[in-house]
Protein backbone atom coordinates (compact mmCIF):
# COMPACT_ATOMS: atom_id res chain seq x y z
CA UNK A 1 0.00 0.00 0.00
CA UNK A 2 1.47 3.55 -0.62
CA UNK A 3 2.32 5.97 2.37
CA UNK A 4 0.08 8.28 2.30
CA UNK A 5 1.50 12.00 1.71
CA UNK A 6 2.59 14.30 4.84
CA UNK A 7 -0.01 16.38 4.41
CA UNK A 8 -2.67 13.97 4.91
CA UNK A 9 -0.63 12.47 8.35
CA UNK A 10 -2.13 13.44 11.41
CA UNK A 11 -0.68 12.19 14.94
CA UNK A 12 -3.18 11.59 17.91
CA UNK A 13 -1.33 13.42 20.98
CA UNK A 14 -2.40 10.40 23.27
CA UNK A 15 -1.15 7.34 24.73
CA UNK A 16 -5.35 6.08 25.60
CA UNK A 17 -6.28 3.48 23.06
CA UNK A 18 -9.52 3.76 24.11
CA UNK A 19 -9.48 8.12 23.12
CA UNK A 20 -7.59 6.88 19.97
CA UNK A 21 -9.87 4.84 18.87
CA UNK A 22 -12.91 7.49 19.37
CA UNK A 23 -10.65 9.98 17.59
CA UNK A 24 -9.89 7.81 14.78
CA UNK A 25 -13.72 6.83 14.42
CA UNK A 26 -15.04 10.74 14.64
CA UNK A 27 -12.12 11.60 12.10
CA UNK A 28 -12.43 8.89 9.49
CA UNK A 29 -14.60 10.62 6.97
CA UNK A 30 -11.92 13.24 6.05
CA UNK A 31 -9.61 10.60 5.17
CA UNK A 32 -7.00 11.14 7.54
CA UNK A 33 -3.66 8.58 7.80
CA UNK A 34 -4.03 8.48 11.66
CA UNK A 35 -0.94 7.68 13.69
CA UNK A 36 -1.45 7.65 17.43
CA UNK A 37 1.46 9.22 19.78
CA UNK A 38 2.69 5.35 20.84
CA UNK A 39 2.82 4.68 17.60
CA UNK A 40 5.05 7.57 16.31
CA UNK A 41 7.26 7.54 19.33
CA UNK A 42 6.46 10.55 20.74
CA UNK A 43 6.47 11.06 24.43
CA UNK A 44 4.00 12.06 26.68
CA UNK A 45 4.47 15.84 28.09
CA UNK A 46 3.43 16.84 31.55
CA UNK A 47 0.44 18.79 31.36
CA UNK A 48 0.85 21.82 33.70
CA UNK A 49 -2.26 23.70 31.89
CA UNK A 50 -5.28 25.18 33.98
CA UNK A 51 -8.00 24.66 31.79
CA UNK A 52 -8.49 21.90 29.33
CA UNK A 53 -7.55 24.13 26.38
CA UNK A 54 -3.88 25.18 27.88
CA UNK A 55 -3.37 20.92 28.70
CA UNK A 56 -4.57 20.02 25.18
CA UNK A 57 -1.88 22.59 23.33
CA UNK A 58 0.84 21.39 25.29
CA UNK A 59 0.13 17.72 24.26
CA UNK A 60 -0.48 18.83 20.67
CA UNK A 61 2.83 21.14 20.82
CA UNK A 62 5.01 18.54 21.82
CA UNK A 63 3.74 15.76 19.43
CA UNK A 64 4.09 17.99 16.30
CA UNK A 65 7.90 19.17 17.47
CA UNK A 66 8.48 15.10 18.33
CA UNK A 67 7.34 13.79 15.28
CA UNK A 68 7.42 16.88 12.57
CA UNK A 69 4.12 15.96 11.74
CA UNK A 70 0.76 18.11 12.53
CA UNK A 71 -0.78 16.60 16.01
CA UNK A 72 -4.06 16.90 17.50
CA UNK A 73 -5.06 16.59 21.01
CA UNK A 74 -7.82 16.29 23.31
CA UNK A 75 -8.26 17.00 26.92
CA UNK A 76 -11.11 16.47 28.67
CA UNK A 77 -12.60 15.27 31.67
CA UNK A 78 -15.68 15.11 33.81
CA UNK A 79 -16.74 18.45 35.68
CA UNK A 80 -19.28 18.04 38.25
CA UNK A 81 -21.62 20.91 39.73
CA UNK A 82 -21.75 20.06 43.18
CA UNK A 83 -17.78 19.31 43.12
CA UNK A 84 -17.27 22.69 42.46
CA UNK A 85 -15.91 21.21 38.95
CA UNK A 86 -14.01 18.99 39.81
CA UNK A 87 -12.22 16.64 39.11
CA UNK A 88 -12.01 18.52 35.84
CA UNK A 89 -8.32 18.75 34.50
CA UNK A 90 -7.45 15.99 37.17
CA UNK A 91 -10.11 13.70 35.83
CA UNK A 92 -7.57 11.58 34.73
CA UNK A 93 -5.01 11.88 37.90
CA UNK A 94 -8.15 10.89 40.03
CA UNK A 95 -7.76 7.30 38.45
CA UNK A 96 -4.17 6.95 40.29
CA UNK A 97 -0.97 5.68 38.36
CA UNK A 98 -2.64 2.71 37.90
CA UNK A 99 -5.17 4.62 35.76
CA UNK A 100 -7.85 2.57 37.49
CA UNK A 101 -11.33 4.24 36.72
CA UNK A 102 -12.86 1.97 39.41
CA UNK A 103 -11.23 4.00 42.01
CA UNK A 104 -11.69 7.10 40.16
CA UNK A 105 -15.82 6.85 40.08
CA UNK A 106 -16.22 5.74 43.40
CA UNK A 107 -14.49 8.70 44.82
CA UNK A 108 -16.90 10.85 42.63
CA UNK A 109 -19.90 8.88 44.57
CA UNK A 110 -17.44 9.29 47.89
CA UNK A 111 -17.02 13.27 47.28
CA UNK A 112 -21.02 13.85 45.95
CA UNK A 113 -22.39 11.87 49.57
CA UNK A 114 -19.66 13.65 51.89
CA UNK A 115 -21.26 17.14 49.53
CA UNK A 116 -25.08 16.00 50.58
CA UNK A 117 -25.94 14.77 46.73
CA UNK A 118 -29.82 13.77 46.97
CA UNK A 119 -31.40 14.72 44.07
CA UNK A 120 -30.74 14.50 40.34
CA UNK A 121 -30.19 17.81 40.66
CA UNK A 122 -27.11 17.44 42.76
CA UNK A 123 -25.71 15.46 40.68
CA UNK A 124 -25.71 17.20 37.57
CA UNK A 125 -22.20 16.76 35.57
CA UNK A 126 -21.04 17.66 32.19
CA UNK A 127 -18.16 16.01 30.15
CA UNK A 128 -15.87 18.66 28.68
CA UNK A 129 -13.96 18.56 25.91
CA UNK A 130 -10.84 21.08 24.51
CA UNK A 131 -8.97 19.83 20.84
CA UNK A 132 -6.21 21.84 20.02
CA UNK A 133 -4.75 21.22 16.34
CA UNK A 134 -0.90 21.95 15.89
CA UNK A 135 -0.01 22.34 12.46
CA UNK A 136 3.45 22.52 10.75
CA UNK A 137 3.42 25.73 10.16
CA UNK A 138 2.89 27.11 13.68
CA UNK A 139 -0.31 27.64 13.80
CA UNK A 140 -2.83 26.01 16.00
CA UNK A 141 -6.41 26.34 16.73
CA UNK A 142 -8.48 25.31 19.50
CA UNK A 143 -12.66 23.62 19.80
CA UNK A 144 -14.80 23.12 23.01
CA UNK A 145 -17.37 20.49 23.05
CA UNK A 146 -19.46 19.95 25.97
CA UNK A 147 -22.30 17.26 26.89
CA UNK A 148 -24.64 17.83 30.25
CA UNK A 149 -26.05 15.13 31.79
CA UNK A 150 -26.39 13.73 35.91
CA UNK A 151 -24.52 10.89 37.75
CA UNK A 152 -25.67 7.73 38.84
CA UNK A 153 -24.23 4.86 41.23
CA UNK A 154 -23.81 2.12 40.92
CA UNK A 155 -22.02 2.27 37.57
CA UNK A 156 -23.78 0.89 34.58
CA UNK A 157 -22.05 -0.92 31.24
CA UNK A 158 -18.81 -1.93 30.12
CA UNK A 159 -18.94 0.01 26.91
CA UNK A 160 -16.84 3.38 26.51
CA UNK A 161 -13.97 4.01 28.98
CA UNK A 162 -13.26 6.63 32.07
CA UNK A 163 -16.36 7.68 34.04
CA UNK A 164 -18.84 7.03 31.09
CA UNK A 165 -20.36 4.13 33.06
CA UNK A 166 -21.97 6.61 35.41
CA UNK A 167 -23.04 9.49 33.21
CA UNK A 168 -26.48 9.42 31.68
CA UNK A 169 -26.62 12.63 29.13
CA UNK A 170 -30.04 14.41 28.83
CA UNK A 171 -32.77 13.39 26.97
CA UNK A 172 -31.38 9.48 27.86
CA UNK A 173 -32.02 7.06 30.68
CA UNK A 174 -28.85 5.17 29.90
CA UNK A 175 -24.98 5.44 30.41
CA UNK A 176 -22.75 6.20 27.84
CA UNK A 177 -21.10 2.87 29.20
CA UNK A 178 -24.55 1.17 28.42
CA UNK A 179 -25.04 3.36 24.95
CA UNK A 180 -24.31 2.15 21.18
CA UNK A 181 -20.66 3.42 20.48
CA UNK A 182 -21.89 4.88 17.36
CA UNK A 183 -24.47 6.93 19.08
CA UNK A 184 -22.60 7.99 21.92
CA UNK A 185 -20.04 9.24 19.17
CA UNK A 186 -22.72 11.07 17.93
CA UNK A 187 -23.60 13.38 21.09
CA UNK A 188 -20.83 13.19 22.89
CA UNK A 189 -18.34 16.40 24.37
CA UNK A 190 -16.15 14.92 21.82
CA UNK A 191 -18.60 15.03 19.04
CA UNK A 192 -19.85 18.06 19.84
CA UNK A 193 -15.83 19.56 19.31
CA UNK A 194 -14.90 17.33 16.52
CA UNK A 195 -18.07 19.16 14.62
CA UNK A 196 -16.18 22.63 15.27
CA UNK A 197 -12.89 20.78 14.06
CA UNK A 198 -14.69 19.31 10.82
CA UNK A 199 -16.13 22.23 9.83
CA UNK A 200 -13.25 24.35 10.18
CA UNK A 201 -11.26 21.98 8.19
CA UNK A 202 -13.65 22.00 5.29
CA UNK A 203 -13.88 25.80 5.79
CA UNK A 204 -10.53 26.49 5.28
CA UNK A 205 -10.19 23.32 2.76
CA UNK A 206 -6.92 23.15 5.81
CA UNK A 207 -4.66 19.78 4.61
CA UNK A 208 -2.44 20.27 7.62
Amino acid sequence: MAEAPASRKLVIASHNPGKVREIRDLLAPLGFDIISAGEAGAPEPEETGHTFAQNALIKAEACMTATGLPALADDSGLEVDALGGAPGIYAARWAGPEKDFGVAMERVERELQQAGAKTLQDRRANFACALALAGTDDCYHIFIGRVFGHLVWPPRGDRGFGYDPIFVPDGYDITFGEMDPAEKHRISHRAAAFAKLVAHLRRTETTL
